[in-house]
């Protein structure tokens, strides 16, 4: 029977072995240490080739195909032309926003804790995985046949290191690591080909039970991200990107890129607004004189950084590395760059930084 069962329904790493192009950053990963866990601390013991190990290793290697290859041609876990994903019966959803959101933002709803419209791919695989390391997963049960079957689970790990998110009020919340286990169970309903590849997938479990078992002694902090939290973000951007704004702004009110009337405030305008076709080649001069600078290398003292406005900064102006979303809008401003300008413009003991300023040619005259 064996013989006629896919590799990836046999070997939980089957797929971290396909030489592919697609892999996220830019090799496949390990997940040496969550297979480990997994062994040391799982709940149940299947027999090899048993229908309940069939259908572990089946969704840990669907697992490994959504969360790092970035091209849907390279799933083989899935049926390409009928895959959905739904979470507590609510609207399915496809592989291609599954690999736009991440599969953290796809399965957890907006809450005190967490939002997923505050973060991205790749900050919210950050905030989980510098938590808890490792997060492994197992079938407890198995109900029915392919093709039509229902299976519990349980997803588990411990919180090693403090959390960092953003809530649904654009909030940064910090809970310090408590060392505890986080164990969440639910049910999942598959809909599988003959050649046991999944059709559709729909998951029940509670959110917010992950997060009642991160903050079991309470939220240590939230702090506002400021005036600009209450815009939406943009494709590809997370309130991490406006991190240290605040600080500034209370020390520099002048440099608020807010109008002081909050209700009839337009959004700022950020690099991330201008479409690539307005982007022009930058010319390197002086990087305090302008932002129209490039890799230039200067030293600049904390009285001059002082006097300077956001359209001077060459911290401010720093371009930030991402990948440019469907409209090809630039990358935005980086939220360290407002926290280095911060540090060095309000007399930060460190006095000169030596700087390396790769800026944009222009911001606000142009982009109108």
């Amino acid at each position: 029977m064996a013989a006629n069962i896919p590799d990836y329904c046999l070997n939980p790493n089957a797929v971290l072995e396909d030489d592919i192009l697609s892999w996220r950053y830019g090799r496949a990963p390990d997940y040496t240490n969550t297979r480990k866990v997994y062994q040391q601390t799982r709940s149940q013991t299947h027999e090899p080739g048993s229908l309940e190990d069939i259908v572990e290793n089946l969704v840990k290697n669907w697992e490994v195909e959504a969360s790092f290859k970035q091209d849907i041609n390279d799933w083989r876990t899935i049926d390409k032309d009928a895959y959905t994903f739904a979470i507590n019966g609510g609207k399915p959803s496809s592989a291609e926003h599954m690999l736009r959101v991440g599969t953290y933002n796809a399965v957890i709803t907006p809450n005190e804790y967490y939002s997923p419209e505050h973060s991205d791919f790749n900050s919210s695989h950050k905030t989980f995985k510098r938590m808890m390391p490792t997060f492994a997963w197992e079938v407890l049960e198995v109900f029915g046949a392919p093709p039509n079957i229902s299976f519990k689970w349980r997803h588990w790990g411990v919180m090693k290191n403090d959390y960092v998110g953003f809530n649904r009020e654009g909030e940064k919340v910090t809970v310090k690591a408590h060392g505890g286990k986080i164990d969440l169970q639910g049910m999942t309903v598959a809909k599988l080909t003959k050649d046991l590849r999944i059709q559709s997938l729909d998951t029940f479990f509670d959110p917010l039970e992950l997060f009642e078992q991160i903050g079991t002694y309470g939220i240590s902090e939230k702090v506002p991200v400021g005036r600009l939290g209450k815009y939406k973000l943009l494709p590809g951007e997370s309130h991490e990107d406006y991190h240290g704004m605040d600080d500034h702004i209370e020390k520099f009110p002048e440099h608020n890129p807010l109008s002081e009337n909050l209700e009839t405030a337009s959004r700022p305008q950020k690099h991330s607004e201008i479409h690539e076709s307005e982007y022009h080649p930058p010319r390197p001069i002086s990087p305090v004189g302008s932002c129209r600078s490039a890799q230039t290398i200067g030293t600049i003292s904390f009285e001059e950084m002082s006097k300077l406005t956001p359209a001077d900064c060459p911290f401010l102006m720093k371009w930030r590395s991402m990948s440019l979303d469907e409209s090809s809008r630039a990358p935005s401003v980086h939220g360290d760059d407002w926290h280095e300008h911060s540090k060095v413009a309000s007399g930060d003991p460190w006095g000169q930084l030596e700087t390396v300023v790769a800026t944009c040619e222009t911001i606000v005259e142009e982009a109108g």
